[in-house]
């Protein structure tokens, strides 16, 4: 049975430091072997062996929740070898099994999220007065998020004097390695919903509902080597290719 985190830089950060190259080894949480059964033959037919596992970490390792990302992996196996006689080829199979981590002792405390979009809020904007003019109102039911349950929320086209090609839902994982002396940051997407097409009524709630999708999230994990955090993206598409974008950090745990 084998756990460990693996950590990769991506490209634009190779070669930037050199302490990274120690830093992104993988991490091993657990590693422990069983003979299951003692040298002879098996005989005919069907024969189960029945066995198990004590989760025991190595050391003063924490036992991380399954996660599979782009630059930070957590992956649990289990590997079965049996050894044969000379001329026969040993035979090996590998299995993942999922790990979740503990729920959370207390109780969460939801953080509700007003917003509101205009061409005023917007930031990395160069040409401001070019923009048609929009607002855009909403709520996020909240930024905590329990991992089992829904983001949910809703967003109101209040007005836009250009008309709306498309609303999406983009989650985004930021992924950090690296040590002391340096970190390499990525953000990639994991999923992308659209939850309006055309150029929507005005003044109509549209409802935002996400799951997050098991195995590309996890528990907001934050160790000295390396971050796994969560953002979800509000983009508003106009039909003259204007992207509006509004960020939310997200905080998930398992309750």
């Amino acid at each position: 049975m084998e756990g460990s985190v693996n950590l990769q830089l991506s490209a634009k950060s190779v070669g930037v430091f050199e302490a990274f190259y120690n830093s992104v080894k993988p991490i091993q949480i657990i590693n422990s072997t069983i003979e299951m059964v003692k040298p002879g033959k098996l005989p005919s037919g069907k024969t189960e062996i029945p066995f198990e596992f004590p989760l025991h970490m190595k050391g003063n390792k924490v036992l991380y929740e399954t996660y599979h990302g782009v630059f930070v992996n957590i992956q649990y196996t289990l590997r079965c070898d049996m050894r044969r006689s000379l001329l026969a080829k040993d035979l090996t199979k590998t299995c993942e099994f999922i790990v979740h981590s503990l729920s959370q002792k207390g109780k969460l405390m939801p953080s509700p999220v007003d917003f509101t979009i205009t061409p005023e809020t917007l930031q990395n904007v160069k040409e401001r007065a070019s923009l048609p003019k929009f607002l855009i109102r909403g709520h996020l039911s909240s930024t905590n998020c329990i991992i089992t349950q829904p983001l949910t929320g809703e967003l109101v086209v209040e007005n836009a004097e250009a008309a709306v090609k498309s609303i999406e839902l983009q989650l985004v994982r930021v992924e950090t390695c690296g040590c002391a002396e340096g970190y390499a940051r990525d953000a990639t997407e994991i999923q992308n919903i659209q939850i309006a097409d055309g150029d929507v009524c005005r003044g109509l709630p549209i409802p935002i509902y996400m799951v997050f999708p098991r195995l590309f999230t996890c528990p907001t994990l934050e160790t000295t080597n390396f971050k796994v955090e969560f953002e979800v993206n509000i983009v508003v598409l106009l039909h003259d290719d204007h992207l509006i974008t509004e960020n939310f950090p997200l905080k998930l745990c398992r309750m």
